[in-house]
């Protein structure tokens, strides 16, 4: 099946693509795991909790410096190392390195790798490979999700059906940079920790989306989140079936450089999206009594 995409009257052969995230991400992937069984050097990054290793940044070295080898004309967007310009800008690379450095840090074993490359800003390309399990899956535009785990594969994900829960399972992802004052975000945890039979914050988005894409949860809701790995994530949740939209039900604008605003999302199911997205635009209706609440703050409780 052909999976040639051209852009700005360059050509490229997803197929290849595909193969070389791959093997990209599986090796940094190594790199993580035997390093994660040692002495972490982790500091903070910026100013909203988030933490930073030296594995991270290793992985990304790694990562970055074969997509370079293999595609010197290709635009480079990493977690940790920001942008790296090139002649191309018609071809990007998302890079996460380590997506759950939070969790490796207390040695919760789970994180991931993820890459995504975009096409004039639009993602064709995801790839999330799980360090701890040994297994990788990719998404490209139009042809599906594979699964690819050591020897075996890479071969088509099967998604089981499952029923429309009277309850549902979803996971939770937001920004770094969301305040906790935010009335928007607290009325939506308020609404979705009322309703949901449980509500996870894995601190890994990407793990999240692999876990949407195979059945496992029943959908995720994303405010404001950061924009490195949420091509990879939505492009896995629609290839394997799954519909990703606004917070407000409109079309969901999956291409990459827009605002944090505009990333907000619901995703799930294609028989149960609608009722998600009632779910979350009934936070409206209780934001402003919300937003009359004074959040409990650390300092206040002697911390």
């Amino acid at each position: 099946m052909e999976r040639t995409w051209t852009v700005a009257g360059t050509s490229l052969d997803l197929r290849e693509a595909q193969r070389f995230a791959v093997e990209a991400a599986e090796a940094a992937g190594r790199l993580l795991w035997e390093g994660s069984r040692g002495d972490l050097n982790i500091r903070e990054k910026g100013t909203a909790g988030d933490l930073v290793t030296d594995l991270d940044l290793a992985a990304e070295r790694l990562i970055v410096d074969r997509i370079r080898r293999r595609f010197p004309d290709h635009e480079i967007f990493a977690e940790e190392g920001g942008r790296y310009a090139a002649e191309d800008g018609a071809w990007t690379w998302l890079v996460d390195p380590l997506d759950g450095t939070n969790n490796i840090a207390i040695g919760l074993p789970a994180y991931v790798v993820g890459l995504a490359l975009c096409a004039d800003r639009v993602p064709v390309l995801g790839v999330v490979h799980d360090p701890v399990s040994g297994r990788t899956w990719s998404a490209v535009h139009g042809h599906g999700v594979s699964v690819h785990s050591g020897s075996v594969g890479p071969v088509p994900l099967r998604v089981p059906h499952r029923p429309v829960p009277a309850a549902p399972v979803l996971a939770w992802t937001q920004g770094h940079e969301v305040r906790r004052d935010d009335s928007t975000l607290r009325a939506l945890k308020v609404v979705l920790d009322s309703t949901a039979r449980r509500v996870l914050q894995l601190w890994a988005p990407l793990l999240s989306w692999v876990m949407l894409a195979r059945g496992d949860i029943d959908g995720i809701i994303g405010y404001r989140p950061e924009a490195v790995d949420l091509p990879a994530g939505v492009l896995l949740a629609v290839e394997s079936g799954m519909v990703v939209r606004s917070l407000d039900g409109t079309e969901f604008d999956p291409r990459i450089g827009n605002p944090a605003d505009r990333r907000s999302f619901v995703a799930g199911p294609p028989e149960s999206i609608d009722r998600l997205v009632k779910l979350v635009t009934a936070a409206q209706w209780i934001e402003p009594e919300v937003r009359r609440l004074t959040p409990v703050s650390l300092s206040s409780v002697g911390w």
